[in-house]
């Protein structure tokens, strides 16, 4: 059965799987010191344009979601994002677990907007009885966002000068961020991004590893024994060369196109199968439920022929739309191929 389920139901880059296998027989240092955590790492600082950037593998989303909010945050501090954000809707209460409210703020189109985030810093700060109140402590966003959109660089400049003026910490969840970055609508690098937030991970589970996530503190600004607090949230692997070795290969010359890595290029492959997948999808006459530019498309499809489609395919029920229609949401990936896209332009002329 076809599927576009999500972007993390393949295995690994074919070249990831090559690196681990060709390293495989040869020993190394454990937890992270070993010498391809230590190339990917410079590979990852040159990238970013952070030569002083401090750099952890962790394993997941959650994993570090939660490990990069606790070791930024006093036990007292909670953490503000929009409503749709990943923490607060798919994280099965991970950052309330350690001890952190989730203060969330209404979304636009998924993204948390600046001038919310001014308001309601404006109206904490006056309250009288804000010290018997969760304080706000940093702010997340997602890049991209839950609903496949994306920010833009003034986006990002608004949100940051609130952050500056309140002296709020800003994350920004990459999860997808190679997906993001390639869209067609993004007006911005990676390099720039780490001159706008204090922290951010670069997403490797739903880009082309088979697992893991790299978080950068673009300015050498971990917080204080960061390698024992990811060990005391269970993140830290002992054979940290899984990680290590995967995003030494993704940030290595692409060899398909050496003159970007190959974390970009594959992810550029699966902005191009979601192009065509939108192609497909408007031909079928299935409106969309929102304008995604990334690997993520969401569709208003009919629930008798929802219900058709998913015996031969595999998508996500996202949400009712109404009482006739559900919001379904497709998804490429790096592994997305032209036959995917064939196979699925066949199924929406027959159902």
């Amino acid at each position: 059965m076809i599927s576009f389920e999500s972007d993390y139901n393949n295995g690994a880059h074919p070249e990831v799987l090559r690196r681990l296998v060709e390293t495989n027989d040869r020993q190394s240092l454990t937890y992270g010191f070993d010498e391809w955590s230590d190339s990917a790492k410079r590979k990852i600082r040159e990238v970013c344009q952070c030569p002083k950037a401090s750099i952890y593998f962790l394993v997941g989303g959650t994993q570090t979601n939660a490990t990069v909010i606790d070791g930024i945050l006093q036990s007292y501090e909670g953490v503000i994002c929009a409503d749709t954000g990943h923490i607060n809707v798919h994280e099965s209460g991970a950052i309330e677990q350690s001890g952190h409210k989730v203060i969330t703020l209404p979304s636009h189109q998924g993204k948390l907007d600046a001038a919310d985030l001014r308001r309601f810093m404006e109206v904490f700060t006056h309250d009288e009885s804000r010290e018997h109140e969760a304080q706000p402590g940093m702010v997340y966003i997602t890049m991209p966002t839950e609903l496949g959109t994306i920010y833009k660089k003034r986006d990002i400049e608004t949100i940051r000068q609130v952050c500056t003026e309140y002296e709020l910490p800003l994350f920004v969840d990459g999860a997808r961020l190679g997906y993001g970055l390639m869209a067609d609508d993004c007006d911005f690098t990676l390099p720039w991004l780490c001159t706008q937030c204090d922290a951010l991970y670069i997403g490797g589970t739903k880009v082309g590893a088979l697992c893991g996530e790299a978080v950068v503190f673009p300015h050498g600004n971990a917080p204080r024994h960061f390698f024992t607090i990811i060990k005391r949230h269970g993140a830290l692997l002992a054979k940290g060369r899984l990680t290590g070795i995967q995003f030494d290969a993704l940030f290595s010359p692409s060899p398909d196109n050496p003159n970007t890595v190959l974390y970009f290029s594959i992810a550029r492959h699966a902005i191009d199968m979601a192009k065509r997948m939108t192609l497909l999808l408007s031909e079928a006459h299935l409106p969309f439920f929102i304008d995604s530019p990334t690997n993520q498309q969401f569709v208003i499809m009919p629930n008798d022929r929802m219900h058709h489609l998913e015996s031969y395919m595999q998508f996500t029920h996202w949400e009712p739309y109404d009482e006739e229609h559900t919001v379904c949401r497709f998804v490429t990936s790096w592994a997305t191929t032209e036959a995917d896209m064939d196979q699925l332009a066949e199924l929406l002329s027959r159902y």
